[in-house]
């Protein structure tokens, strides 16, 4: 009979406690919800809260939309080529060292779209870098390309066709 009493007490107990553990949770799940709210409408009536996002925005913006500042070295220039060459590879190095890895990846694919000798370098850099660094890499060689075929350095590289003069051919027969 004793244990029996024992039982039905430590069954009333284990049920107090789920319903004080049930009560505890709700309560503070109830203080964080309110955490939440309080500290958004704060953050929301602040005044410098729409500057600021504001700014964050145009920043992202210009970043995402070819905030890309490099300029292409004249491509006849073989030393201006090769010094925009070794300062895009320290740079891309640099920033892949400091875990920046777009920033790095898109100073490396400006190395590769000017180098002389593309696929030796593509073949070091999968060699060195990670997996996913040379898949981004990969990605961005297209659009390199695009930019370095539009860029002013390659349009003074190229020659402009000729346009075909107004002369005239005019027939002379002469045999008679």
């Amino acid at each position: 009979m004793c244990s029996l009493f024992y039982s039905s007490v430590l069954i009333d107990m284990i049920d107090m406690n789920r319903n004080t553990a049930f009560a505890i949770a709700g309560i503070c799940g109830t203080a964080f919800l309110g955490y939440c709210v309080y500290f958004d409408r704060k953050r929301r009536n602040d005044p410098d809260f729409k500057k600021k996002l504001l700014e964050k925005r145009k920043q992202w913006q210009t970043k995402s939309s070819g905030g890309n500042t490099t300029v292409m070295p004249d491509l006849r220039d073989v030393e201006a080529v090769q010094k925009f060459f070794l300062k895009e590879v320290q740079l891309g190095e640099e920033l892949l060292a400091s875990g920046d890895h777009e920033g790095g990846v898109e100073h490396l694919t400006n190395a590769v779209a000017v180098c002389g000798q593309p696929q030796q370098l593509l073949q070091v850099l999968q060699q060195t870098l990670p997996q996913p660094v040379f898949a981004m890499l990969l990605e961005k060689l297209p659009s390199i390309s695009q930019r370095l075929a539009t860029s002013p350095a390659m349009s003074a590289a190229v020659p402009k066709p000729e346009e075909p003069s107004s002369a005239t051919i005019t027939d002379v027969d002469d045999l008679e």
